[in-house]
């Protein structure tokens, strides 16, 4: 008598996801077609955030810009200051440059293969890969986060990250099954987010468990190389203000770290010793009296650098003509809600108001 055949991986992932697929804003229901513009706005949300900071930014902005003809007709600033909180506003910029090609150029239609999506703007592999998966069902790797440590536990990869990707997107492709691309996509994205987590994977509830190389060690996987510790800048912040309350503010250059956003001018962020007060008083943007340094620093992470800034206040009493060619301008702290600051200047702007 033969033996009943067992289901290959990707059979039994897709079975679990049909009874345990997360409900998320951007995802079809079952039996719908997935709209391309929802998963190409969820998917660059979703690039270095996680599901649960996204879901209120997506819902905002699809109430605000339901369609990708709108987004693409909205200010950059707008398109900003929507994105406040999710950082990496490189990612916001791209956004809209994106929207902008779709509904011009190509007519309101995104292209359906990877190929393709990769010329558009903010585009890179994973997320051309989901695209093309989640919104045309074209077979497509997808390797996020989730997926790289369902494989290495899988398959019992014990090289340590950055180094296994190569190998872990290779073992992603041969599970990869031509049919319900999409949806394979989204159950292995799944199955890591929800029963493969980093600290408590939930083995026994696991569809691949009795196939598992690495259940035994599960918690150790994937390893990771030691990361270098990240270097040091400093700068002087200016907070200049004149009588009315308004303060000194200029938008960052397009291209680059916070590229178009809005912040207090600043000396250059720098390694080294933090500039002396008359170091800082010769670059100051403006003339200005009354110059005092604030107590204390603002403490800022970024990705690859950590980030120190005093803040020098001065006060200007006459009419002062700024640069506009830099985007100089006056707010009053009432209104910087409407401004597109970042987080580190939000954090400047309540050190100076605190201490100031």
């Amino acid at each position: 008598m033969s033996r009943p055949r067992k289901a290959p991986l990707a059979e039994l992932l897709l079975a679990w996801y049909d009874r345990h697929r997360r409900k998320l804003p951007w995802r079809a229901p079952p039996g719908k077609a997935p709209d391309p513009y929802h998963v190409w706005l969820s998917e660059i949300m979703l690039q270095q955030t996680t599901v649960a900071a996204v879901g209120p930014y997506f819902e905002a902005f699809l109430r605000r810009w339901p369609r990708v003809a709108a987004l693409a007709a909205a200010d950059l600033d707008d398109v900003l200051h929507a994105w406040q909180g999710l950082g990496y506003y490189a990612r916001a910029r791209n956004l809209h440059r994106c929207a902008i090609e779709i509904a011009g150029p190509r007519g309101g239609r995104f292209p359906d293969s990877e190929s393709e999506l990769l010329t558009l703007p903010g585009v890179g592999p994973y997320t051309a890969a989901a695209i093309a998966a989640i919104a045309f069902g074209r077979r497509a790797v997808v390797v996020d986060g989730n997926v790289e440590r369902v494989m290495a536990r899988l398959h019992a990869v014990e090289e340590p990250l950055p180094g296994a990707k190569k190998r872990l997107r290779a073992l992603a492709d041969r599970l990869t099954p031509d049919a319900r691309a999409g949806d394979y996509a989204q159950a292995v994205m799944d199955l890591g987010a929800t029963i493969c987590t980093l600290r408590s994977p939930d083995c026994p509830a696991c569809p691949w468990s009795d196939s598992c190389a690495g259940r035994a060690i599960a918690v150790s996987l994937p390893r990771r190389a030691p990361k270098p510790e990240r270097p040091l800048r400093r700068a002087m912040a200016f907070w200049i203000t004149r009588p009315d309350g308004s303060v000194l503010l200029r938008r960052r250059p397009e291209r680059g770290l916070l590229g178009g956003m809005i912040e207090a001018p600043s000396t250059e962020w720098r390694a080294g010793p933090m500039p002396t007060l008359a170091e800082a008083r010769r670059l100051a943007p403006v003339p200005a009296s009354d110059w005092r340094r604030l107590a204390g620093v603002v403490e800022h992470g970024f990705t690859h650098f950590r980030l120190e800034l005093a803040v020098l206040s001065g006060r200007v009493d006459g009419a002062v003509r700024l640069d506009g060619e830099n985007g100089a301008i006056w707010c009053h702290p009432d209104r910087f809600g409407k401004q597109a600051l970042p987080t580190v200047m939000k954090k400047l702007a309540r050190h100076a108001l605190k201490h100031g």
